[in-house]
């Protein structure tokens, strides 16, 4: 089975000198991690010597040093030296999704040119934790799967418009139910869907550790100093936040960086944690993963809708299979803030949300 996979690489040049090479910022990635320019040096399978050889190259071209070494305490990024690093992650989390989209539009062109069978399943999903694992064990499983991230709205698009058969998306419990359902419902209302559960889920404020801003609830965004990063317009995090907003009365225009929007939970996480912004808001694994303390502010309900011709196929079988899997279960209980009690349960969409019939 032809697979892709496509990784983001990225260097520094003044305008009129020679880049300098990847392989020093992967370097400074690692030191970042295990805090040892020797061990980092290890991890890329080069010398200590040219590891030394790289951060001195380094050094040169900005002259000023990026890591300090202390005789039995490792090695520390400087200030440059840790802003490369933030770059870095913020590369990797602002891209992966869509990499990881382009990586399966690029396969599903070579498995036709190579006369491979087409894919079981075409999946256009809103980016989450849970389906992102959801994904890669279909792969393990030898499933053949055509996939896209993209917004929630886009993705109902899809399912609406024949582009998918299968469409991944999240709707708030509790008093945003009803502002989501009528969102979506232009694109849904009509068509013979069944809803599968993968699982519940926290929206919340990622802060930095400690939460030296002190915010504790939305209405702690307007204050003067607090920095916000928002997510794009048309994310279904963004329209619940939007919902939660009007329902405190909140102006979003009050809130400083409002408008400004990244593309992934990773990417808003990694932006606060860069020490670019106070506070953003999303999903609680992406804030433990770079360190964040989280706020729980509204949970809800990630499930998938599928065409109902293709619920007795072999290869949604399989996917029903991977969800009911308690080893499956268990890989998304380890995802901060998620349940996944009722995954893989399957009923019509219009016994969950009549309005959507």
């Amino acid at each position: 089975m032809t697979q892709v996979s496509i990784r983001p690489v990225w260097t520094i040049q003044d305008p009129d000198g020679a880049p300098l090479p990847a392989r020093l910022i992967e370097l400074l990635v690692l030191v970042a991690e295990t805090g040892s320019l020797l061990h980092a040096a290890r991890a890329l399978g080069m010398s200590y010597r040219r590891a030394w050889d790289l951060v001195r190259l380094g050094e040169q071209h900005f002259r000023t040093p990026l890591l300090v070494m202390a005789r039995g305490k490792g090695s520390t990024l400087t200030d440059l030296g840790a802003r490369i690093v933030w770059a870095d992650k913020r590369i990797h989390a602002r891209l992966r999704p869509s990499l990881e989209t382009l990586s399966s539009e690029l396969a599903e062109e070579l498995r036709g040119a190579l006369s491979e069978a087409p894919s079981a399943l075409r999946i256009q999903a809103s980016h989450g934790f849970a389906v992102e694992r959801l994904i890669e064990r279909l792969a393990q499983d030898g499933l053949k799967l055509s996939f896209s991230y993209a917004s929630s709205s886009a993705a109902a698009a899809a399912l609406r418009e024949g582009a998918c058969d299968i469409a991944g998306f999240h709707i708030p419990i509790g008093p945003m139910e009803a502002m989501a359902v009528a969102h979506y419902r232009p694109w849904l209302q009509g068509l013979d869907l069944t809803l599968v559960d993968i699982a519940t889920r926290r929206q919340g404020l990622m802060v930095r550790p400690g939460n030296p801003k002190e915010v504790f609830a939305l209405a702690d965004l307007v204050r003067d100093g607090v920095r916000f990063i928002n997510r794009q317009p048309g994310s279904g995090t963004r329209l619940l936040l939007e919902g939660l907003l009007k329902s405190q009365d909140i102006a979003p225009t009050r809130i400083a960086g409002f408008e400004q929007g990244e593309y992934t939970h990773a990417a808003v996480a990694a932006y606060v944690a860069s020490g670019m912004a106070d506070v953003g808001f999303g999903l609680e694994p992406p804030a433990r993963h770079f360190k964040l303390d989280f706020v729980p502010i509204a949970t809800e309900r990630y499930f998938l809708l599928c065409r109902d011709a293709v619920m007795a196929t072999p290869a949604l079988q399989t996917v029903l299979a991977a969800l009911r899997d308690p080893v499956f279960r268990v890989a998304l209980e380890a995802l901060p803030g998620y349940d996944p009690a009722a995954a893989g349960t399957a009923l019509p969409l219009r016994e969950l949300y009549p309005a959507l019939a």
